[in-house]
Protein backbone atom coordinates (compact mmCIF):
# COMPACT_ATOMS: atom_id res chain seq x y z
CA UNK A 1 0.00 0.00 0.00
CA UNK A 2 1.63 3.18 -1.37
CA UNK A 3 1.86 6.45 1.56
CA UNK A 4 2.14 9.80 0.06
CA UNK A 5 3.20 12.22 2.48
CA UNK A 6 2.82 15.67 0.71
CA UNK A 7 0.90 16.65 -2.15
CA UNK A 8 -1.93 19.66 -2.71
CA UNK A 9 -5.22 18.12 -3.40
CA UNK A 10 -6.68 21.83 -3.67
CA UNK A 11 -4.32 22.52 -6.40
CA UNK A 12 -5.46 19.52 -8.42
CA UNK A 13 -8.76 19.81 -8.06
CA UNK A 14 -8.64 23.40 -9.89
CA UNK A 15 -6.66 22.02 -12.31
CA UNK A 16 -8.92 19.18 -13.35
CA UNK A 17 -12.50 20.30 -11.71
CA UNK A 18 -14.35 18.20 -8.74
CA UNK A 19 -14.99 15.56 -10.68
CA UNK A 20 -11.70 14.77 -12.17
CA UNK A 21 -10.43 15.05 -7.96
CA UNK A 22 -13.22 12.70 -7.09
CA UNK A 23 -12.01 10.81 -9.81
CA UNK A 24 -8.16 10.99 -8.17
CA UNK A 25 -9.42 9.98 -5.00
CA UNK A 26 -11.38 6.71 -6.22
CA UNK A 27 -8.11 5.97 -8.06
CA UNK A 28 -6.82 6.45 -4.58
CA UNK A 29 -8.84 4.12 -2.73
CA UNK A 30 -8.70 1.85 -5.62
CA UNK A 31 -5.15 1.17 -5.45
CA UNK A 32 -5.26 1.02 -1.70
CA UNK A 33 -3.32 3.99 -0.38
CA UNK A 34 -2.14 3.67 3.05
CA UNK A 35 -1.77 7.09 3.86
CA UNK A 36 -2.22 10.66 2.18
CA UNK A 37 -1.24 14.13 3.16
CA UNK A 38 -3.12 17.56 1.54
CA UNK A 39 -0.52 19.63 2.55
CA UNK A 40 -1.13 23.39 3.48
CA UNK A 41 0.52 27.11 2.92
CA UNK A 42 -1.54 30.10 3.68
CA UNK A 43 -3.03 30.36 7.03
CA UNK A 44 -6.18 30.49 5.91
CA UNK A 45 -6.16 27.50 3.67
CA UNK A 46 -7.11 24.46 6.10
CA UNK A 47 -10.79 24.74 6.42
CA UNK A 48 -11.81 25.91 2.24
CA UNK A 49 -8.87 22.42 1.37
CA UNK A 50 -11.22 20.33 4.08
CA UNK A 51 -14.57 21.63 1.57
CA UNK A 52 -12.49 20.77 -1.49
CA UNK A 53 -11.71 17.33 -0.35
CA UNK A 54 -15.30 16.58 0.57
CA UNK A 55 -16.82 17.99 -2.03
CA UNK A 56 -14.97 15.68 -4.14
CA UNK A 57 -15.35 12.79 -2.04
CA UNK A 58 -19.31 13.28 -2.34
CA UNK A 59 -18.94 13.05 -6.08
CA UNK A 60 -17.48 9.49 -5.79
CA UNK A 61 -20.40 7.02 -6.77
CA UNK A 62 -18.92 4.03 -5.52
CA UNK A 63 -19.51 3.63 -1.22
CA UNK A 64 -16.81 1.20 -0.78
CA UNK A 65 -14.09 3.36 -2.78
CA UNK A 66 -15.07 7.01 -1.18
CA UNK A 67 -15.15 5.25 2.15
CA UNK A 68 -11.43 3.65 2.22
CA UNK A 69 -10.60 7.26 0.23
CA UNK A 70 -11.69 8.92 2.83
CA UNK A 71 -10.10 6.58 5.40
CA UNK A 72 -6.79 7.60 4.16
CA UNK A 73 -6.55 11.58 3.57
CA UNK A 74 -4.95 13.51 6.76
CA UNK A 75 -4.32 17.22 6.52
CA UNK A 76 -1.32 19.42 7.29
CA UNK A 77 -1.59 23.47 8.15
CA UNK A 78 1.45 25.56 7.30
CA UNK A 79 2.38 28.55 5.78
CA UNK A 80 5.02 28.77 3.35
CA UNK A 81 7.50 31.84 3.66
CA UNK A 82 6.74 34.46 1.21
CA UNK A 83 7.33 38.23 1.75
CA UNK A 84 3.85 38.89 2.29
CA UNK A 85 3.19 36.18 4.75
CA UNK A 86 6.75 36.62 6.48
CA UNK A 87 5.37 40.75 7.02
CA UNK A 88 2.25 39.56 8.36
CA UNK A 89 3.25 36.54 10.72
CA UNK A 90 1.72 37.77 13.92
CA UNK A 91 -1.65 37.71 12.38
CA UNK A 92 -0.89 34.81 10.01
CA UNK A 93 0.32 32.38 12.82
CA UNK A 94 -2.58 33.24 15.24
CA UNK A 95 -5.13 32.62 12.02
CA UNK A 96 -3.14 29.45 11.46
CA UNK A 97 -3.79 28.07 15.29
CA UNK A 98 -7.41 29.30 15.02
CA UNK A 99 -8.24 26.94 11.51
CA UNK A 100 -6.22 23.92 13.54
CA UNK A 101 -8.56 23.85 16.44
CA UNK A 102 -11.61 24.23 13.97
CA UNK A 103 -10.04 21.51 11.38
CA UNK A 104 -9.53 19.22 14.54
CA UNK A 105 -12.93 19.91 15.84
CA UNK A 106 -15.48 17.27 16.54
CA UNK A 107 -17.76 19.37 14.06
CA UNK A 108 -15.48 19.50 11.71
CA UNK A 109 -15.73 17.62 8.16
CA UNK A 110 -12.42 15.71 9.14
CA UNK A 111 -12.55 15.61 12.82
CA UNK A 112 -8.95 15.14 14.41
CA UNK A 113 -8.01 14.39 10.90
CA UNK A 114 -4.78 17.66 11.17
CA UNK A 115 -1.99 15.58 11.70
CA UNK A 116 0.96 17.92 11.34
CA UNK A 117 2.13 21.60 11.27
CA UNK A 118 3.26 23.27 7.80
CA UNK A 119 4.44 23.24 5.11
CA UNK A 120 6.97 25.90 6.70
CA UNK A 121 10.13 26.66 6.86
CA UNK A 122 13.03 28.77 5.05
CA UNK A 123 13.32 29.19 0.94
CA UNK A 124 16.81 30.94 0.34
CA UNK A 125 16.09 30.41 -3.35
CA UNK A 126 13.26 32.67 -3.54
CA UNK A 127 14.15 34.72 -0.38
CA UNK A 128 17.67 35.05 -1.12
CA UNK A 129 19.24 38.04 0.12
CA UNK A 130 20.03 39.31 -3.62
CA UNK A 131 16.16 39.11 -4.35
CA UNK A 132 14.34 43.03 -4.74
CA UNK A 133 12.06 42.66 -1.71
CA UNK A 134 14.32 40.37 0.77
CA UNK A 135 16.45 42.40 3.05
CA UNK A 136 17.89 41.49 6.04
CA UNK A 137 14.78 42.29 7.99
CA UNK A 138 12.67 39.94 5.68
CA UNK A 139 15.01 37.69 6.47
CA UNK A 140 14.70 37.73 10.28
CA UNK A 141 11.16 37.75 9.83
CA UNK A 142 11.47 34.34 8.03
CA UNK A 143 13.22 32.68 10.90
CA UNK A 144 10.98 34.41 13.19
CA UNK A 145 7.93 32.82 11.11
CA UNK A 146 9.14 29.16 11.16
CA UNK A 147 10.28 29.57 14.55
CA UNK A 148 6.26 30.40 15.81
CA UNK A 149 5.19 27.44 13.94
CA UNK A 150 7.75 25.29 15.22
CA UNK A 151 6.59 26.47 18.63
CA UNK A 152 2.92 26.16 17.64
CA UNK A 153 3.30 22.68 16.84
CA UNK A 154 5.41 21.67 20.34
CA UNK A 155 1.54 23.47 21.93
CA UNK A 156 -0.48 21.22 20.00
CA UNK A 157 2.10 18.10 20.26
CA UNK A 158 1.91 17.89 16.14
CA UNK A 159 4.88 17.19 13.71
CA UNK A 160 6.02 19.80 11.15
CA UNK A 161 6.55 19.60 7.71
CA UNK A 162 9.10 21.72 6.85
CA UNK A 163 10.41 23.09 3.63
CA UNK A 164 14.29 24.06 3.30
CA UNK A 165 15.68 25.07 -0.33
CA UNK A 166 19.18 26.18 -0.22
CA UNK A 167 18.72 27.07 3.80
CA UNK A 168 20.05 24.06 5.55
CA UNK A 169 22.63 26.62 8.39
CA UNK A 170 19.45 28.44 8.92
CA UNK A 171 17.23 25.52 8.73
CA UNK A 172 19.04 23.68 11.58
CA UNK A 173 19.69 27.05 13.46
CA UNK A 174 16.35 27.53 14.19
CA UNK A 175 15.88 24.41 15.05
CA UNK A 176 18.24 23.78 17.30
CA UNK A 177 17.73 27.18 18.75
CA UNK A 178 13.70 25.93 19.33
CA UNK A 179 14.43 23.02 20.41
CA UNK A 180 11.62 20.93 18.93
CA UNK A 181 12.90 17.84 17.10
CA UNK A 182 9.78 16.27 15.62
CA UNK A 183 9.28 16.14 11.65
CA UNK A 184 9.87 15.30 8.25
CA UNK A 185 12.18 17.46 5.95
CA UNK A 186 9.97 17.46 2.80
CA UNK A 187 11.32 16.78 -0.32
CA UNK A 188 15.10 16.66 0.86
CA UNK A 189 17.26 18.31 -1.83
CA UNK A 190 20.68 18.58 0.28
CA UNK A 191 23.77 16.29 0.65
CA UNK A 192 24.26 12.98 2.87
CA UNK A 193 26.59 15.17 5.53
CA UNK A 194 23.11 17.49 6.47
CA UNK A 195 21.01 14.44 6.13
CA UNK A 196 22.96 12.70 9.34
CA UNK A 197 22.64 16.15 10.82
CA UNK A 198 18.82 15.61 10.58
CA UNK A 199 18.73 12.68 11.26
CA UNK A 200 21.00 12.78 14.35
CA UNK A 201 18.26 15.23 15.61
CA UNK A 202 15.66 12.71 15.02
CA UNK A 203 13.98 14.24 12.15
CA UNK A 204 12.59 12.19 9.27
CA UNK A 205 13.61 12.88 5.54
CA UNK A 206 10.81 12.50 2.67
CA UNK A 207 12.19 11.72 -0.85
CA UNK A 208 9.75 12.58 -4.18
CA UNK A 209 10.05 12.72 -7.71
CA UNK A 210 12.88 14.37 -8.05
CA UNK A 211 15.32 12.14 -7.24
CA UNK A 212 14.11 10.03 -10.71
CA UNK A 213 15.93 12.97 -12.46
CA UNK A 214 19.13 13.61 -10.86
CA UNK A 215 21.86 14.33 -13.12
CA UNK A 216 23.76 11.72 -14.50
CA UNK A 217 27.16 13.16 -12.69
CA UNK A 218 25.45 13.19 -9.11
CA UNK A 219 23.33 10.24 -9.40
CA UNK A 220 25.70 8.19 -6.94
CA UNK A 221 25.74 10.69 -4.40
CA UNK A 222 22.00 10.62 -4.49
CA UNK A 223 21.97 6.71 -4.51
CA UNK A 224 24.61 6.63 -1.27
CA UNK A 225 22.22 9.22 0.28
CA UNK A 226 18.61 6.96 -0.49
CA UNK A 227 20.95 3.75 0.74
CA UNK A 228 22.17 5.71 4.03
CA UNK A 229 18.80 6.79 5.07
CA UNK A 230 17.57 4.27 7.63
CA UNK A 231 14.14 2.33 7.30
CA UNK A 232 12.93 3.76 9.68
CA UNK A 233 12.89 7.65 9.22
CA UNK A 234 12.25 7.41 5.26
CA UNK A 235 8.87 8.63 3.74
CA UNK A 236 7.75 9.04 0.23
CA UNK A 237 6.13 12.10 -1.59
CA UNK A 238 5.12 13.24 -4.77
CA UNK A 239 4.74 16.76 -4.13
CA UNK A 240 1.91 17.11 -6.41
CA UNK A 241 0.76 18.94 -8.80
CA UNK A 242 4.82 19.51 -8.59
CA UNK A 243 7.59 17.28 -9.69
CA UNK A 244 6.62 14.51 -11.53
CA UNK A 245 8.96 11.60 -11.56
CA UNK A 246 10.39 10.38 -14.63
CA UNK A 247 9.22 9.39 -17.32
CA UNK A 248 6.63 11.77 -16.53
CA UNK A 249 8.62 15.00 -16.02
CA UNK A 250 6.87 17.82 -17.01
CA UNK A 251 3.60 16.66 -16.14
CA UNK A 252 0.88 17.07 -14.30
CA UNK A 253 1.77 15.35 -11.21
CA UNK A 254 -0.49 13.36 -8.76
CA UNK A 255 -0.63 11.08 -5.95
CA UNK A 256 -0.75 7.85 -8.23
CA UNK A 257 2.55 8.39 -9.83
CA UNK A 258 4.31 7.78 -6.15
CA UNK A 259 3.99 4.96 -7.38
CA UNK A 260 7.34 5.25 -9.58
CA UNK A 261 9.09 6.53 -6.97
CA UNK A 262 9.20 3.92 -4.58
CA UNK A 263 9.90 1.68 -7.51
CA UNK A 264 13.08 3.55 -8.13
CA UNK A 265 13.83 3.65 -4.30
CA UNK A 266 13.24 0.03 -3.37
CA UNK A 267 15.75 -0.26 -6.62
CA UNK A 268 18.26 1.76 -5.06
CA UNK A 269 18.03 0.72 -1.69
CA UNK A 270 18.26 -3.11 -3.15
CA UNK A 271 15.16 -3.80 -1.46
CA UNK A 272 11.08 -5.10 -2.64
CA UNK A 273 8.87 -2.61 -3.40
CA UNK A 274 6.68 -4.14 -1.20
CA UNK A 275 9.29 -4.22 2.07
CA UNK A 276 9.63 -0.42 1.13
CA UNK A 277 5.63 0.43 1.15
CA UNK A 278 5.64 -1.82 4.75
CA UNK A 279 8.51 0.65 6.35
CA UNK A 280 6.85 4.00 4.75
CA UNK A 281 3.26 3.17 6.26
CA UNK A 282 4.91 2.31 9.48
CA UNK A 283 6.85 5.60 9.50
CA UNK A 284 3.49 7.47 8.48
CA UNK A 285 1.90 6.02 11.62
CA UNK A 286 4.51 6.75 13.59
CA UNK A 287 5.35 10.16 13.09
CA UNK A 288 1.77 11.76 12.01
CA UNK A 289 -0.30 9.17 15.09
Amino acid sequence: MYSDTHFHFQHLARRFGLQGGAELLAAMGRNGTAFGMDIGTRSGDLLPRMETVHECLCLVDDAGLRRSAGACIRFSAGIWPDPGAIRERVSGVAELAGQIACGNADTSLFPGRVAAVGECGLDHHWNSSGAADCGAALLSGERELFAMQLELARRLSLPVVVHSRDAFADTLGVIADCGYDCGVIHCFSYGLDEARAFLDRGWYLAFGGAVTYTKKSCMPDMERLLRYVPADRLLLETDAPYLAPVPLRGTVNTPLNIRLSYEFIASVRGESVEALCAAVDKNCCTLFS
